[in-house]
């Protein structure tokens, strides 16, 4: 069929708006709105018309097109639009779903914006079935033309910029509940922290007992005292207090490149990690102020260093980097050790491959599977023969059990310190005193903002 046939076609099924009827031919050609595609597609089939003295098609016109109302004789006004109810026909209503977007962002700081909606399936089942019928394989969905002029009015009127890829903020008009929903993209911070206390989990670790709620049954949780967590605090809440706090946001999320266990120091220079600030109503602030806030909270547990800024797609690389660690540990032991045999037998471990079953300490959470990481080096630091204890430190690959290096794990751990030794070992203390690399934070850089803009960095 031609354009002009499908359009007569299309005005068969009742009254439609330039929009609409414009929208069905919306990805041929460019430069147009689809009311201007809409409107021209009338002309062109009422002079069609005109020309062959078809007054059937000026009646179909007539519904919703004035020139042929005129050739008609009828004094009327254009019915609603059978396929948008008139959403499309009076531009006003454009500006009031971007007037109360605006209104909905009111209190939240953004650059950048993106407008989405939820369309009743009455919509969708018209359109497709219009589709079906008059054989049209150029239109574009009524969603994305409101997206897009809704859009576009936002960005007008607030004077914020449409991002398609990972706007600040994202707006969904619901037709249905005729309401907007605004959601403000979570922001990132990379970092790096230390851990000066044991006993504190890097993450909420929510009660087992009760799943985080604090409540069993209709009172509160004995096993957690109604807190909901298994420990009182964690690196994590230590450090989005204050950051929940600059930036009026909802919570703050820790994703680490690894943990260390609960009972492990994190020294050194600390471990890389990202802070995913969740629906911020400040989007920027100065992260050394802020790092000294942190610092400040949480003196004597936890401290950050090396703030920036960075994207969404940073989390995936820190969370997925093995860096090389070195960890110190005290290690006790019950029967008497020579030196000689304690430093033989860390020589033997000394760039070695170590086969290592999951611990058994962990298989609750983790599946049973055998991994080799190499030991690079380990130096004996002291020995006392007194107390039975001695330190040792140990470089080596990334994911290498250290505390089931040295006990064995009941030979799940393969060579093991205890069982070169011929006597059992087990690590009193253990600190992580260096985590190699991190990330190229600078690949990951946020989009500085336009100046003059409510986000720039104070």
């Amino acid at each position: 069929m031609t354009i002009i046939e499908m359009a007569k076609c299309i005005l068969k099924e009742g009254p439609i708006c330039d929009s609409c009827l414009g929208r069905q031919f919306g990805k041929l050609s460019t430069g147009l709105t689809n009311a201007q595609r809409g409107f021209a597609i009338k002309v062109a089939l009422s002079m069609q018309a005109a020309a062959d003295g078809d007054m059937e098609a000026q009646k179909l016109l007539a519904t919703s097109f004035l020139p042929a109302r005129k050739v008609m004789g009828i004094e009327a006004q254009d019915e609603e639009c059978w396929l948008c109810r008139g959403l499309f026909q009076d531009l006003k209503n454009i500006e009031k779903w971007a007037d109360r977007c605006i209104e909905a962002a009111k209190g939240f700081e953004y650059d950048t914006l993106l407008v989405g909606t939820k369309v009743p399936p009455i919509y969708s089942e018209k359109e497709e079935v219009l589709w079906a019928e008059c054989g049209l394989t150029h239109a574009e969905p009524l969603k994305a033309e409101l997206n897009r002029e809704v859009g576009k009015a936002v960005s007008i009127k607030a004077g914020k910029e449409v991002d398609f890829k990972r706007p600040d903020v994202v707006f969904t008009i619901d037709l249905a509940k005729d309401r907007v929903e605004l959601k403000a993209n979570s922001l990132f911070i990379y970092g790096r922290y230390n851990k000066y206390v044991r006993d504190i989990p890097q993450t909420r670790w929510p009660c087992r007992e009760c799943g985080g709620k604090g409540i069993k049954g209709e009172a509160a949780c004995p096993h957690c005292r109604g807190t909901g967590k298994m420990y009182p605090t964690s690196v994590e809440e230590q450090i989005n207090h204050e950051v929940k706090l600059a930036f009026n946001a909802e919570d703050g999320v820790l994703h680490g490149a690894g943990r260390e266990d609960i009972d492990a120091c994190m020294l050194g220079e600390g471990r890389p990690f990202i802070m995913e600030v969740i629906s911020p109503r400040i989007r920027w602030v100065d992260l050394e102020s802020l790092k000294q806030k942190i610092n400040a909270y949480a003196s004597g547990k936890v401290s950050v260093s090396d703030f920036h800024y960075v994207d969404k797609n940073a989390v995936k690389e820190v969370k997925s980097i093995k860096p090389d660690k070195t960890y110190r540990l005290k290690v006790i032991y019950n029967d008497d050790i020579s030196i000689e045999t304690l430093k033989s037998s860390l020589a033997t471990l000394s760039n070695t491959i170590i086969s290592q079953r999951t611990p058994e300490r962990v298989l609750h959470r983790r599946a049973n599977l055998e991994r080799k990481r190499r030991v690079y080096d380990i130096t004996l630091e002291e020995l006392n023969e007194a107390e039975k204890y001695f330190i040792i430190t140990v470089r080596c690959e990334g994911g290498l059990y250290v505390k089931e290096l040295v006990s064995g794990d009941k030979g799940r751990t393969n060579p093991s310190l205890s069982a070169l030794l011929g006597r059992e070992c087990r690590v009193a203390e253990l600190d992580v005193i260096s985590v190699e690399g991190g990330i190229s934070w600078q690949d990951h850089m946020a989009k500085e903002r336009r100046p003059g803009t409510s986000s720039q960095r104070r």
